[in-house]
């Protein structure tokens, strides 16, 4: 597996001689780990079993077992860490694990992405060759036939036993990276290795692993970062950021037209012609653009679409570990939500697929959220109060493992859209897409790239559903009094030599149709956290907030910044500065080549460390200490 993915990923690689000598040497103590975990069970009983038994019924199915199994997981590792590579560029990571547990969803896209028969059959085939080869060689006839007394089995099982108790307590995943070079750091890991270390840490403890300052000293500084003239701290003396926030007057009485909000999956700033893409392949964004505030150089927080939806929705930086939308405690939040419903909104969340896929349902439903979904079967906790409604099998045309085309979805919004307008009460439309991800199918006949066969053809189609959905939209009463924000969740793929590679979490996003505001592109440096915030105050509305974000259209230059992370790394982005802490209490601190993403290491700068260590050290307190919650 490292040779394979050592030419596949080769340019990202630091092949010096030292570098990749270094880089096997790991990964064969971390293969050697992983073994010795595989060989207990087998080890333990081949040293507990009586010596009349050998070669026994007992002992043949026993042995037969041991082997069938011990092969079939590792050969299954084998395909599936090359699919994993293919789309991640790492070593099975918590991503796996989550896949682990939504088993419909994950089985159903790799069975359309991939030829599971082929793989199966060839698993197969591999298995049993290497059965047939082992028994032509006479191994199992040696086991079976020995007579290898109790004392002489203590001291190789004792060796094995100590290696796996060595990396039980002491060596961990993170160990294997050693590397400046991210590619290095995830050759040297061993697949299976990693699945387990991800599977037992999915939360990390900022307090306990991440560098800390004195909480008062950290709000005080947030406070002043998100500070502004027409906002006023609620509770000035408490660890909370709960202000009021003054946008009317005389002259800007509030705004209340409905807002629907389409959520991209995975579309990255680089597909758009409209921010320098030469592939020509969004000419619906890239036209809608040139009527809307554009924002141009915009961030998203995270990775995965989870991370994105927490940072639109609460409008704050990430945590470490998995995002809240997966977490406990994760209801009754202040969300943009409570915003809308303060002022009158009935809020609906939509989303092809099950929403009980990465706790959706539970998130949106216990936030304010009614939910429009394909219901699998998988019902919302009896807790959750809200109104769930389904995208019914006449309403689907083209569905693949992740839900609806986007098509279908739009579909579905309209017509929620149309009852909506009967009442007296505008509407808030939170809509998931999910076209824009393996296996890439779309309807066959739409655009000029064939289903299934690369992601430009996916945002092709992605693009062409947003504007089929605008062209039926704007033949309905309720259009003109709609305002259309448009964002992606995450980039198409994060993979490149750093842990945060600046460029791979630039997004598209965009407000349209929003009454009196002239097209313009802002440039200034923002987060997905300050969309909705930026869209509020456009709106004129006076509300209270317990959001990170700001209005973009305020910002002053020492204003602009961008929160990026992972589930391991966070970094605050600034003035092309880039200030990450990882676990361990590690710092780095980098200036950032823009031509070629590259980071240029340099001195801690000891005011943005303690500026990046107070936003992310207070959004975790918050979460731990119910200050997210909402206020009764």
């Amino acid at each position: 597996m490292r040779i394979f993915f050592l030419f596949y990923s080769f340019k990202e690689v630091d092949a010096t001689f030292f570098k990749l000598a270094n880089t096997f040497i790991i990964g064969f103590l971390f293969d050697l780990g992983t073994v010795s975990f595989f060989t207990l069970p087998y080890l333990l009983y081949l040293l507990i079993i009586l010596k009349k038994l050998y070669g026994s019924i007992l002992d043949k199915v026993f042995t037969y077992f041991a082997f069938s199994l011990g092969v079939i997981i590792f050969l299954f590792s084998f395909f599936a860490e090359i699919t994993f590579w293919e789309e991640f560029e790492r070593r099975f990571n918590f991503i796996a694990v989550d896949y682990l547990i939504y088993t419909y969803e994950v089985v159903k896209n790799i069975n359309e992405s991939y030829p599971i028969p082929l793989l199966l059959s060839g698993i197969l085939i591999i298995f049993i060759g290497l059965f047939y080869f082992i028994s032509r060689i006479g191994v199992f006839k040696t086991t079976f036939k020995n007579d290898t007394p109790f004392k002489a089995k203590l001291f190789p099982s004792a060796l094995f036993i100590g290696i796996a108790l060595i990396f039980l307590f002491f060596v961990k995943n993170k160990d294997a990276e050693q590397f400046n070079n991210r590619y290095n750091d995830e050759l040297a890991k061993t697949g299976i290795y990693s699945f387990f270390a991800a599977f037992k840490n999915n939360e990390l403890s900022y307090t306990e692993f991440y560098n800390t300052v004195n909480t008062d000293q950290a709000f005080n500084l947030v406070k002043q970062k998100i500070a502004s003239n027409n906002s006023e701290f609620i509770n000035p003396k408490k660890k909370e950021i709960y202000r009021a926030i003054t946008n009317a007057d005389s002259l800007h009485p509030p705004k209340k037209p409905n807002v629907i909000f389409i959520c991209i999956e995975s579309l990255s700033a680089s597909y758009l012609h409209s921010l320098g893409s030469e592939l020509e392949i969004t000419p619906t964004l890239d036209s809608l653009s040139e009527k809307s505030l554009f924002f141009t150089n915009l961030y998203a927080t995270g990775t995965r679409t989870v991370r994105g939806m927490e940072a639109i929705t609460l409008s704050i930086p990430p945590t470490p570990g998995r995002s809240i939308v997966k977490r406990d405690n994760n209801q009754g939040l202040f969300t943009i939500a409570s915003v809308f419903e303060e002022e009158g909104y009935d809020n609906n969340f939509f989303y092809g697929g099950d929403g009980y896929f990465d706790n959706m349902n539970t998130y949106f439903g216990g936030n304010g959220f009614n939910i429009i979904d394909r219901g699998r079967g998988f019902l919302l906790d009896a807790h959750i109060k809200t109104k769930r409604t389904n995208i019914n099998d006449n309403e689907v045309t083209f569905e693949n493992a992740w839900g609806v085309c986007d098509e279908d979805i739009y579909n579905k919004v309209i017509k929620e859209a149309d009852k909506s307008s009967l009442n007296e009460k505008p509407f808030f439309n939170f809509i998931m897409t999910t076209s824009n991800h393996r296996p890439f199918t779309y309807p066959e006949g739409k655009i000029d790239i064939p289903s299934g066969t690369s992601r430009e053809g996916a945002i092709k189609y992605t693009d062409y559903a947003i504007g089929q959905f605008f062209k039926t939209a704007k033949t309905k009463p309720w259009f003109e009094n709609t305002v259309f924000v448009i964002m992606a969740d995450h980039c198409a793929s994060s993979a490149g030599r750093w842990n945060l590679n600046i460029d791979k979490y630039r997004i598209p996003a965009l407000i349209c149709n929003l009454e009196n505001t002239k097209p313009q592109k802002i440039d200034k440096l923002s987060s997905q956290i300050d969309v909705f915030p930026t869209l509020f105050s456009l709106l004129n509305w006076d509300y209270t907030s317990n959001l990170f974000g700001i209005d973009v259209l305020k910002m002053k230059k020492e204003d602009e910044r961008a929160f990026i992370g992972n589930y391991r790394n966070l970094g605050l982005l600034k003035d092309q500065k880039l200030m990450v802490l990882s676990d361990q209490h590690v710092v780095t601190y980098y200036e950032w080549e823009t031509d070629n993403d590259d980071l240029i290491s340099k001195e801690v700068d000891k005011d943005m460390l303690v500026e990046t260590i107070s936003f992310y050290q207070t959004a975790d307190y918050l979460y731990h200490n119910n200050g997210l919650k909402l206020k009764n």
